[in-house]
């Protein structure tokens, strides 16, 4: 196998390897603040796992409204109270909340999730959220926060 040098001097194989050690480190950094968030969403919205319809008939983890649902898949509704299907609509409703952030311009930090999420992408895009929303979203980080640091102590734990 030969291997051709850089500008820099690194053999290409070399420079490969750490462009996908460097992915892998932002994925991985990426996927932990995503559950974190969502973890922290979850926290905010439905912390004992309660069956019963939220005050606008919001379902599961994530207190989904049905248009929200819908969105993202074709499940029926009542699916929400399934944890497991719940976490994979939240990841895609995450996702798309990402990419509308960063779409408007806004970073698609923790606090901007949470805000988007609770008051709406619009409202958050344009700065239009109410401050009960900003008061979420500012509980949301913290706790995110707060999960990452005790992800990450058991990580450095297990070592």
């Amino acid at each position: 196998m030969s291997t051709s040098l850089n500008p820099l001097g690194f053999a290409r194989s070399r420079l490969s390897a750490l462009w996908l050690a460097l992915f892998v480190v932002v994925a991985s950094a990426h996927a932990t603040s995503r559950w974190a968030t969502l973890e922290a969403i979850h926290h905010l919205e439905n912390p004992f796992n309660l069956s019963r319809p939220g005050a606008q008939g919001e379902l599961g983890a994530y207190q989904f409204k049905r248009t929200t649902w819908q969105m993202h898949t074709r499940v029926p509704f009542a699916h929400a109270l399934d944890r497991s299907v719940s976490d994979a609509i939240a990841v895609q409703h995450y996702e798309w909340l990402k990419r509308g952030l960063e779409n408007a311009g806004r970073p698609a930090t923790p606090y901007y999730i949470a805000l988007a999420w609770n008051s709406g992408l619009g409202a958050a895009t344009r700065g239009r959220a109410p401050r009960v929303a900003h008061d979420y979203a500012e509980r949301a980080t913290n706790l995110a926060l707060e999960f990452e640091r005790n992800s990450t102590r058991r990580f450095a734990d297990v070592r």
